[in-house]
């Protein structure tokens, strides 16, 4: 199994469900909040028109509902709003994410099956079909401002280096605190109020265990969330959603679904329940999924899948692999996770 800055190997055996010769199942996976950072990929809208044209498509409709321009926010504009608010980052990483996935895309890497993290979900259903730029464009707009509005200084979301069994254990000495995430066998995020949360993170440091809060979230995924039920299923009211073009895996559900369950309630929940990363690449993983993309300006996910994906089993010739870095937004550190990701399929078919 490899990731991206490490030579990819060949698998010996056919993956499950896939038949001999045939090529390497693909799976775009996007993250949720925290992979952004200042002047994220500001140099591809320079150097790649692919990437421009998506992501000034989905500009586009973000300036439609939001009434900014996530271009001038990428490019620290004077008088554009601050990257760091939640209502704006949301949105403008669903701008990011959805450009990079089709740079990748005109550069042959297509997916077979598309999955997304809490707000990567929005992005996921919007490249598979289910949702029309425009409609996700709207509910990340309205989502965001609800959240920040309600949710903003109330608490937020810790990402911790555990599993989800037992960070659960854990939490049983710190009440209003729960678990957020199943991200993979060894990463989990917890969400809840402030203080709690930041002693839950100083408890698990002074141990050893890698914790941190995320800079900039709300406590979603939670209790917290439940007032703002009614809320967040009429703003989506607006939805049409329909059958998605590619195999849509929900991190709700933790399975595959059609697409038309994307209305106003499932996006409540999308909101509300824990994010099932984990069980989610289990299946992938038994579908012959063996190469898992993050199409993201910083790689938040790719060591939780490559773990997730060999406790179910992936063998050797598994890849997965981030776009960008932190820092490092530019068309040639691109092209080096593709061409890496390239020889991963090459190899694998």
């Amino acid at each position: 199994m490899t990731r991206t800055g490490t030579s990819p190997s060949t698998p010996t055996t056919p993956a499950p469900g896939r038949r001999p010769g045939e090529r390497p199942r693909t799976a775009f996976v996007f993250s949720g909040q925290g992979s952004e950072w200042p002047g994220m990929a500001s140099r591809l809208l320079d150097a790649s028109l692919v990437f421009r044209e998506h992501f000034l498509d989905c500009a586009d409709a973000v300036a439609r509902h939001a009434g900014w321009s996530p271009e001038d926010v990428l490019r620290g504009m004077p008088g554009s709003p601050h990257l760091a608010r939640v209502e704006v980052v949301q949105p403008v990483l669903f701008c990011v994410n959805t450009a990079l996935a089709e740079l990748w895309t005109a550069h042959g890497t297509r997916p077979d099956a598309v999955v997304g993290q809490s707000q990567g979900e929005v992005a996921a259903a919007c490249l598979a079909g289910a949702l029309s730029r425009d409609e996700a464009a709207g509910l990340l707009v309205a989502r965001a401002r609800l959240l920040a509005a309600e949710l903003g200084g109330r608490g937020g979301i810790a990402a911790v280096a555990l599993g989800a069994p037992e960070v659960r254990r854990r939490l049983l000495r710190h009440p209003g605190l729960t678990v957020a995430g199943d991200i993979g066998p060894r990463q989990a995020t917890v969400a809840g109020p402030s203080a709690p949360l930041e002693r839950f993170v100083a408890e698990l440091r002074a141990e050893g265990v890698r914790a941190r809060v995320v800079a900039g979230t709300v406590p979603s995924h939670g209790p917290a969330v439940e007032p703002l039920r009614d809320r967040l299923i009429a703003q989506a009211a607006h939805l049409r959603p329909r059958r998605a073009r590619l195999p849509l895996y929900s991190t709700v559900t933790g399975g595959r679904i059609e697409g038309t369950e994307l209305t106003g309630r499932y996006w409540y929940e999308n909101a509300r329940r824990p994010v099932l990363l984990a069980p989610v690449v289990r299946r992938l993983v038994r579908a012959g999924v063996r190469g898992f993309v993050e199409p993201s300006p910083h790689p938040l996910l790719t060591a939780p899948v490559e773990e997730a994906a060999r406790a179910a089993g992936a063998g050797p010739g598994t890849a997965v692999t981030g776009t960008l870095r932190r820092g490092r937004g530019d068309v040639a550190t691109f092209l080096r996770a593709f061409a890496e990701f390239r020889g991963y399929r090459s190899g694998g078919s």
